[in-house]
């Protein structure tokens, strides 16, 4: 038997680890040689960013949890190696499996090499170029020590074979929140704001906004909305607040009418939102692979993003974070003009099966 420690620890990753673990019990029900350890870093540690998602999306329970809590980036780091050093210390696994780009990514991944354990990345190979995200620094230095890569999409090959990754090490298997999202279709159900705002299909915007480029300066924040008010000609903006940006719009002290503020939904509330939206105006990047499965019309408020394949396949678009790009891109939304786009390759509900497939070939 071989045993995998998965390694979760931000709201982003367990999109990703669910149908992983799903994959990995169902081949162990089929007799197969693979086992798991489920490590929560603690890194996202309120409920609202973590407990509820691992019982929407039926995660069980960490096996172990680091606890690591709030802290400014070199604290979360420190504290996330010195914990899992720790726990490899005293049991060591055959593989440490990392996915996305957070910061227990990048840390988990450090620990586990120095300690000789092979590391493999989950959406390994993606970049944006931008090196003011944090998270671009955890790809690149994941990547740089990684062993075997699962990848989203043909361009992430690229970025990898180009910095001489072995194409034996690089398997493109598709996104596994993709697999999250395909199987939760049918379970999506409607927050408390779709009944007390009488909300309907395609007549409502869905904002998020949480990057320190667009929320950190109270200017640069009042006049986002204020662009995004004017181009949604008059329907309501539903807009669930991240706590950076909650702080910022507290000390701003102004609110636009047709702007809705709301509490972090839940994964099942929050793409019931999304699914029905007239369009989504947005600064991450899993929301623009989402918006694209679900083909509604997505505006990302960034110069640049590490998911091309969003715009040219799916229905993603830079606007940048300059406020006066944004009304002209609304009014073509409105008027039909959005382009329809389509599905990137092997993005159809499997991938956490390939990865299964791939990890008993390179691990028995």
């Amino acid at each position: 038997m071989k045993r995998i420690d998965i390694i979760a620890g931000a709201r982003p990753n367990f999109m990703k680890i669910a149908p992983i673990i799903e994959a990995l019990k169902a081949a162990e029900c089929r007799g197969g040689p693979l086992r798991y350890r489920l490590i929560h870093t603690g890194q996202h540690y309120d409920r609202a960013m973590s407990g509820s998602f691992f019982e929407e999306l039926g995660i069980p329970d960490p096996d172990i949890n680091l606890e690591v809590g709030s802290g400014t980036q070199a604290e979360q780091t420190a504290g996330i190696m010195v914990g899992y050093e720790k726990v490899l210390l005293k049991e060591k696994s055959d593989l440490c499996l990392v996915v996305g780009d957070v910061t227990s990514t990048m840390a988990c991944s450090i620990v586990a090499r120095k300690l000789g354990v092979p590391v493999g990345h989950v959406e390994g190979g993606i970049r944006s170029g931008d090196w003011t995200m944090p998270e671009e620094i955890n790809r690149v230095v994941t990547d740089s020590i990684t062993n075997w890569f699962f990848t989203t999409s043909d361009t992430a090959n690229a970025n990898l074979q180009r910095a001489g990754v072995a194409d034996d090490r690089i398997f493109f298997v598709g996104n596994t929140m993709i697999d999250t999202l395909l199987k939760n279709l049918p379970r999506l159900t409607p927050p408390a704001c779709w009944q007390s705002l009488k909300l309907e299909p395609q007549r409502y915007f869905v904002i998020t906004l949480h990057r320190p480029a667009n929320v950190d300066g109270e200017q640069q924040l009042l006049e986002l909305l204020q662009a995004i008010a004017k181009g949604a000609q008059g329907l309501p903006v539903i807009f669930p607040v991240h706590p950076r940006t909650a702080r910022n719009l507290r000390e701003g002290g102004q609110k636009l009418p047709s702007l809705h503020y709301i509490d972090p939904l839940g994964y099942l509330e929050f793409n019931y939102l999304v699914k029905h939206a007239k369009g989504v105006i947005t600064d991450s990047g899993g929301i623009t692979e989402e918006t694209t499965v679900l083909s509604v019309p997505c505006l990302t408020l960034r110069d640049n993003t590490e998911r091309p394949e969003t715009i040219t396949i799916g229905t993603n678009e830079l606007i940048g974070t300059d406020p006066s790009k944004l009304p002209p891109a609304l009014a073509r939304l409105m008027a039909g003009q959005w382009k329809k786009g389509a599905i990137p390759p092997l993005w159809d509900g499997k991938t956490a099966v390939r990865i299964v497939e791939c990890l008993e070939r390179v691990l028995v």
